[in-house]
């Protein structure tokens, strides 16, 4: 757990001087999902905010999953969901859910009614749309908008006994269609869904709008800070407006900060369930993906996410922060916790014609320079090798100091070898070098004669653990995606949702088809017992984990979490 303060901020500010005042007496925050998706990294930050201020003022954060919309909300995203938040590093004060509150949601919609603030509309959504107005024209009345209370009573009570059906009828807000904020011009608050619901199961065939529902929630729960990312802003007066006109007796209150946004990741639900649906990634934990899940599987830590949400802090601004500042802190994280080890991704075998045939000696190497308590590790040496194909060239430009005819090199760990014979097969390709070795050369021999410029890793042949390498870049090939902008949830007064829409499919324009390269290769012959999620720092190539998915006893698969260098750097304080 991050027992860390946060760093200064607004919000900060606010909850301090509430205290002071007398305002508040305990703060209390929630982390409010809905389980309709995975978490991504997006979420890491909100769940950061929520949980540390929460925890820094010694109140308590609660787990509430807004689950209002039964149509696209699973039990699977709920699990998901807890097993993300733990993973983090934080616990929950009560796991909390939406559906727990729905006779109490309907009783306030039924007040509403009663004071002639609810009526109910027979238009169709696309009606309610068209009559909703733009940023610049009020919107127009309902036709239904001045039906009594004693018929919207009816109408309602009806809607719930089930009498109609998906779409033929909406329970909406009576505030002013004429209203600069179009979260205000009659947003619909209970919509007809004869779904089944994952918690109430068949109760109920009616269920409250998110924008209607969760300030009911805050308030219920008497969350003292609702805390929501930016584009929530103008929604502000409705959720006040639904904390009076309900007439709670606990007055939450909203404050937006700016969300996180990542260059070349997509962070809409609505897109991310799109890739999933169509194929374009191996499920909701592809380790391309920017779920939690997806980077927990390729390797990511969740000490290197808590570091970077950290560092972005908490403020109002708006902006697209560099892919490489979240890889930094993974590095950073994992330089002295992951083992350096070797492994050959592209095999070019080397016979060490010199070398007796059979011996195989075992040479003592380093398992973290960085980390002398990580100790030492004995790996095999024999006649036949595998090195890298990049690491030979036959014939090689200027300043080329690995191995080529007649050049010498050091084998990491182990001799300097020169480069003697090559061969080829039937169409020209290099399938072979032999070299000779140098016995006095030894790795940790004291050895100080001739000098080589190249030292280049290895993996000994005969008992070399073949293994599968998934090398990743960006899923998306944009800087900024495409339109990743839209909020986490369709709200009241901006989607009707009646009935479920497709999401835009132009940003798969700006899929990477190099995203995903898989190939073979091997580890040195202790990875044999790799497990799932293990890590190590391979030489020259970058931190690589163990897949949790595809691996198998004995042939693991190793997905590159971040390459070892980049050109980052963090600014100047």
């Amino acid at each position: 757990m991050d027992n860390r303060t946060t760093p200064p901020n607004f919000i900060k500010n606010i909850i301090t001087e509430d205290l002071r005042s007398g305002k508040v007496q305990e703060v209390i925050t929630r982390f409010p999902p809905e389980p309709n998706g995975y978490l991504h990294i997006g979420h890491a930050k909100a769940i950061w905010i929520n949980f540390a201020l929460g925890g820094e003022f010694g109140g308590k954060t609660n787990l509430r999953f807004d689950d209002t919309n039964p149509v696209k909300e699973d039990v699977e995203y709920v699990q998901s969901i807890q097993e993300d938040v733990k993973w983090l590093g934080y616990e929950w004060s009560e796991k909390r859910f939406a559906s727990d509150y729905f006779d109490e949601m309907y009783s306030r919609a039924v007040l509403l009614i009663q004071k002639g603030k609810a009526y109910i509309d027979d238009q169709s959504a696309d009606e309610i749309r068209a009559m909703r107005g733009t940023l610049t024209e009020p919107g127009k009345n309902s036709p239904y908008r001045d039906r009594t209370v004693e018929e919207n009573l009816d109408l309602f009570t009806r809607m719930r006994a089930g009498e109609f059906q998906n779409g033929e009828k909406v329970l909406r807000a009576k505030i002013d269609m004429a209203s600069p904020n179009i979260n205000l011009r009659d947003p619909v608050i209970y919509r007809i869904s004869h779904a089944h619901h994952h918690n109430t199961g068949d109760k109920w065939c009616i269920y409250p709008m998110y924008a209607f529902a969760h300030p009911l929630e805050d308030a219920i729960e008497g969350v003292t800070h609702s805390l929501c990312s930016l584009e929530f802003e103008d929604q502000r007066p409705f959720y006040d407006w639904v904390i009076a006109e309900c007439e709670m007796e606990n007055q939450p209150h909203q404050y937006e900060f700016g969300r996180l946004n990542l260059s070349q990741m997509v962070t809409s639900k609505r897109k991310l369930k799109l890739l999933v649906d169509e194929g374009h990634v191996d499920g909701w934990d592809d380790p391309r993906m920017p779920t939690i899940s997806g980077l927990r599987r390729r390797g990511y830590t969740p000490e290197a996410i808590r570091d970077f949400v950290y560092e972005t802090g908490i403020s109002k601004n708006y902006g697209v922060i560099d892919l490489q500042t979240l890889e930094h802190f993974v590095r950073e994280d994992l330089k002295l916790k992951a083992p350096r080890t070797m492994a050959v991704l592209h095999p070019l075998k080397v016979v060490i014609t010199n070398y007796p045939e059979g011996q195989v000696e075992w040479l003592e190497a380093e398992n973290n320079v960085e980390n002398p308590e990580m100790g030492n590790r004995q790996i095999p040496f024999s006649r036949e090798i595998y090195i890298e194909q990049d690491d030979f060239m036959e014939n090689p430009p200027n300043k080329y100091f690995r191995l080529f005819p007649g050049n010498e090199v050091r084998l990491k760990h182990a001799y300097f070898i020169k480069c003697n014979d090559v061969i080829k097969d039937a169409e020209g390709n290099v399938t072979e070098i032999h070299c000779t070795y140098d016995v006095e050369t030894k790795s940790g021999s004291g050895f100080t004669g001739r000098k080589v410029k190249g030292t280049i890793h290895w993996v000994e042949a005969s008992q070399a653990v073949p293994a599968e390498f998934r090398l990743y870049e960006p899923l998306i090939s944009a800087e900024v995606p495409e339109a990743d902008t839209e909020p986490e949830v369709a709200v009241a007064g901006a989607e009707v949702e009646v009935v479920e829409e497709q999401p835009e499919k132009t940003f798969l324009d700006q899929l990477n088809p190099n995203s995903l390269e898989v190939v073979q290769g091997f580890v040195e012959q202790e990875m044999k017992e790799a497990q799932a999620q293990d890590k190590f720092q391979f030489f020259r190539h970058g931190y690589f984990s163990v897949d949790p998915k595809h691996s198998e006893p004995g042939r693991p698969v190793f997905n590159r979490v971040v390459s070892l260098k980049s050109s980052f750097q963090l600014p100047k304080a």
